[in-house]
């Protein structure tokens, strides 16, 4: 026996004592870059033993100072079955109840679902899968020594003992179980559901208003003695309410000439003329009458309405009719959300010319304008108490259809108190 194989032997024998269950840290040195064989066991292995003879593929690579091993041929010489997942980066194996797995390009081996950082990730070596050797010892407990005068990675490994086969048990007998009585069961009751009351039959309600308004005397100018008053009737176990509003608009008119020191709101006529009034304080009203029909519940109605208009500086009373939607308020504890939006496509009057010094006098004009009327607000409820606070914002617009000056817009926020009934 030649003295370097007496000192193979050593180094595998001082190999097999250090070998334990669990892995061993080793120190390999800094082995030199290339291809290096493993000696397993006292015996070889090749990543490739077919290809041994041809092309001499070694088992192992050295490569930036680590030595890398072929995953599946030293996990299935220690008897472990290897397995790729299907994109080819993660290769398993699995050992006496052991599992292994790493993924190409990271660096880290999962160990019994635990994982655990490597210094180097798994590389692909001539279409090997090689990983760091340091998975051999941490996974499997085997023991790996670098031989640096003879250029071999030693491994070396001892399977564990298989477990004894689990006694037989022996069986015990099981007692004849007394059969319990089943008690008749007691059918529960079903309460009868208790329909919820209306939270009203009717309303009434006032607000203070504060609008603007556009027409041809005024452009925006600010309330005075403005305000509405509604009221609702909505009957119980019926599909109809009537709903009435009445709305006030007060303001100033515009002081768009001076004349020897006094102002003077110059505006179109229904002629198509100009004339031109001291400044006054022009009153609008607006009353309407709406037959609606539930649609949806809370108190969702269609309806249609009747609107009736009129004011104090000698315009025409304007009659229409429209339809529109409607969200009365529930009026229940707490807050309730109310709205409507009504379209009157024709609201007109008679215009008779009664200036002596106009051109067109005696002549009767038609003043025709289309009105949608809107308005949205929130109403509050405290404890069960008949009266409620509400408030929102509400308006119209008239578009100019025939001998209408120019449209108006009225429109503003308000706020008030109402009982329900």
């Amino acid at each position: 026996m030649t003295a370097a194989t007496i000192r193979l032997v050593a180094i595998s024998f001082l190999a097999l004592l250090f070998c334990g269950s669990r892995a061993l840290a080793q120190d390999l040195g800094s082995p030199p870059s290339g291809s290096v064989p493993i000696l397993y066991n006292d015996h070889t292995v090749y990543a490739k033993p077919d290809v041994l003879r041809q092309g001499r593929v070694l088992a192992a690579l050295v490569k930036d100072g680590h030595i890398y091993v072929p995953l599946r041929s030293m996990f299935e010489e220690m008897g472990a079955t290897v397995s790729v997942s299907d994109d080819g980066k993660t290769v398993t194996a699995l050992r006496a109840g052991t599992s292994v797995s790493v993924t190409l390009d990271k660096a880290e081996v999962v160990i019994n679902g635990e994982a655990r950082p490597l210094d180097v990730p798994p590389i692909v070596y001539q279409g090997v899968v090689l990983v760091p050797v340091r998975v051999l010892s941490e996974a499997l407990g085997a023991y790996v020594q670098w031989v640096p005068d003879r250029r071999v990675v030693v491994v070396r490994y001892i399977s564990p003992p298989p477990p004894p086969p689990p006694a037989t048990p022996v069986p015990t007998p099981v007692p004849t179980p007394v059969p319990t009585p089943v008690p008749t069961p007691v059918p529960t009751p079903i309460p009868t559901p208790v329909p919820t009351p209306p939270s009203y039959t009717a309303f009434v309600e006032a607000a203070f208003f504060a609008p603007k308004n556009y027409n041809e005397f005024a452009d925006g100018s600010p309330y005075c003695d403005s305000y509405v008053v509604s009221g609702a009737y909505a009957p119980k176990d019926s599909g109809f309410a009537v709903k009435v509003d009445f709305r006030q608009d007060g303001y100033v008119t515009t002081d768009n000439l001076n004349a020897g020191g006094n102002e003077f709101t110059q505006f179109d006529t229904i002629d198509h003329g100009a004339a031109f009034a001291p400044v006054f304080r022009a009153m609008q009203s607006t009353l309407d009458g709406r037959l609606e029909f539930k649609i949806a519940s809370p108190r969702i109605y269609v309806g249609v309405g009747y609107l009736h208009t009129a004011n104090n500086y000698g315009y025409p009373q304007l009659n229409g009719v429209g339809a529109g939607v409607e969200k009365l308020p529930d009026l229940r504890q707490g807050v309730s959300l109310y709205g409507s939006a009504f379209f009157y496509p024709d609201a007109s009057g008679s215009y008779l010319i009664g200036n002596p010094a106009s051109p067109n006098y005696g002549v009767t004009y038609r003043q025709e304008y289309q009105i949608i009327k809107y308005d949205i607000g929130l109403a509050l409820v405290v404890d069960h108490s008949p009266l409620y606070l509400y408030g929102g914002f509400m308006g119209d617009h008239y578009g100019a259809k025939e001998n209408a000056p120019i449209g108006q817009i009225h429109d503003g926020p308000y706020i008030g108190l109402g009982v329900k009934l």
